[in-house]
């Protein structure tokens, strides 16, 4: 299917790209950043494109609340519960560290819930000028072009892998490095565009320790709809978690089907348990 056969979401992309253009790329190397309570990075902009998109989806979907990472964890909880209907979930500066540090990598993440479930998304890479997007049945794009995962072979050896080691237990990172895994590893700093590259392309096995709402919301329906295959599981959990909430999530994700298995096999879940 075709981008032009939704509007809706063309014009969310158009937002977005406004949004970079007016509050990130300006402060691009000249952001103030701080530390968190959780120890990750906010700057100006995180505040800024938080507050221009906010502004900006009331006026074009009156009704609809947003739930921004910038937001309280009392907020975002109350927000959630209280959404009926629909609502939006922001990123308005994922990879702030690498933001912050120079770094080229960091996006916009936008995705609509409805009943439970994620049917739009938008992800905005500004430094590359490239906006993906997905609904719900209707296939993933990149700046309007159809995106579909690619591999290389069909061993997991033929493939690059994106960890996150920072929120994988200590104890289980050198058994990622045995043989039989990956080709090689990458990490870009930034889950939302991790998503979307696998949804592109450009790397076969993915593998994070702790994505919250706003981190997967977005670039999980982009990769789903690019017919990747994924699970998002609780942090030491085996089976599937099911539905969406505040709950941080473990990402496991790969190109096709087979190589899915084989890299869920090669991980070895769960966890906190040692590898027999």
């Amino acid at each position: 299917m075709h981008l032009d056969m939704y509007p809706d979401l063309k014009r969310l992309t158009d937002l977005l790209r406004t949004a970079a253009a007016i509050e990130i790329m300006p402060r691009f190397h000249h952001a103030q950043s701080r530390s968190k309570a959780d120890g990750s990075l906010v700057t100006e902009t995180d505040a800024a494109v938080q507050t221009h998109l906010t502004a900006a989806l009331a006026r074009d979907h009156p009704g609809i609340p947003l739930l921004g990472e910038e937001m309280t964890d009392a907020e975002q909880a109350q927000l959630l519960r209280a959404a009926e209907h629909s609502v939006w979930v922001l990123d308005p500066l994922d990879g702030t560290g690498n933001y912050a540090g120079g770094f080229p990598g960091f996006a916009i993440s936008l995705a609509l819930i409805e009943a439970g479930q994620v049917v739009q998304a938008a992800v905005l890479d500004p430094l590359r000028d490239e906006c993906f997007c997905a609904i719900r049945g209707g296939g993933a794009w990149c700046n309007g072009v159809p995106i579909a995962p690619f591999a290389p072979g069909p061993l997991l050896g033929d493939c690059l892998a994106m960890i996150d080691f920072k929120r994988l237990p200590a104890a289980r990172i050198p058994a990622l490095f045995r043989p039989g895994g990956f080709r090689s590893q990458r990490n870009l700093g930034a889950s939302t565009l991790e998503w979307c590259w696998l949804a592109a392309g450009r790397f076969q096995l993915y593998l994070h320790g702790g994505q919250k709402l706003w981190d997967h919301a977005a670039g999980h329906l982009i990769a789903v709809e690019a017919e990747a295959s994924s699970r998002l599981y609780r942090p030491f959990g085996s089976e599937p978690a099911p539905g969406l909430d505040l709950e941080p999530r473990f990402a496991v994700a790969a190109a096709t089907p087979d190589l899915f298995e084989r890299w869920l096999a090669f991980i070895d879940l769960p966890l906190d348990t040692p590898l027999a």
